[in-house]
């Protein structure tokens, strides 16, 4: 039997959100029991055929029903777009009926986590955009608590809603001390409550 995984499932075009989807993982990996699987998703095309190869170029592979439907736990980040979730996260959402349908993610911890150019960019918007198909699902959303103290302490990005990154207009600011360590705390949070729920139910 394969070991329980929280899905670190993202989507980034400049790097920032890959890397904090790697800070998520590292978090996930401080619990015992559980670990951490990084998946993407394709860019939409916009032709009317698939232009995108089978597997990346660099990075994660690209997730399947399977690594959606069986995880114990979910961290979902996109970039912001319009203060939404970038269309490639949204598709791979829209296709996801089969998991609402069976329930398969029904009592399952998810998380959310952003980047944006700007500091007021849409973060909290798109945070909150990216829970609404999860609560459709019946999954139990999990934020991060202010017992974190980098929520008060951060001049960069972090909410209550989940990790945000603060990426400059250029996209080139790295990851600042406390968003890194906002980003291990929800991974940390997510695979801690998926083991709690697991022997709930045992």
């Amino acid at each position: 039997m394969s070991q329980p995984y929280i899905l670190v499932l993202y989507y980034s075009q400049s790097g920032a959100v890959a890397e904090m989807a790697r800070q998520i993982a590292r978090g996930v990996g401080l619990v015992t029991g559980m670990e951490a699987r990084l998946r993407t998703v394709p860019v939409v095309s916009t032709v009317c055929e698939a232009t995108a190869p089978s597997v990346p170029m660099q990075g994660a592979v690209y997730c399947n029903e399977a690594d959606f439907a069986g995880c114990s736990g979910l961290a979902m980040g996109s970039p912001t777009r319009f203060g939404n979730m970038a269309a490639a996260l949204k598709y791979f959402l829209d296709g996801t009926g089969a998991q609402w349908f069976s329930g398969s993610m029904i009592n399952k911890p998810a998380g959310v986590f952003t980047s944006t150019s700007s500091l007021h960019g849409g973060q909290e918007s798109t945070l909150l955009s990216m829970m609404l198909p999860l609560l459709h699902h019946g999954m139990i959303f999990c934020g991060i608590p202010y017992s974190e103290a980098g929520l008060n302490q951060t001049v960069t990005g972090g909410t209550p809603y989940g990790p945000s990154h603060y990426a400059g207009i250029d996209n080139m600011q790295p990851l600042s001390e406390h968003e890194k360590t906002l980003c291990q705390a929800l991974g940390k949070r997510l695979a801690t409550l998926a083991m709690q729920l697991k022997l709930s139910a045992c």
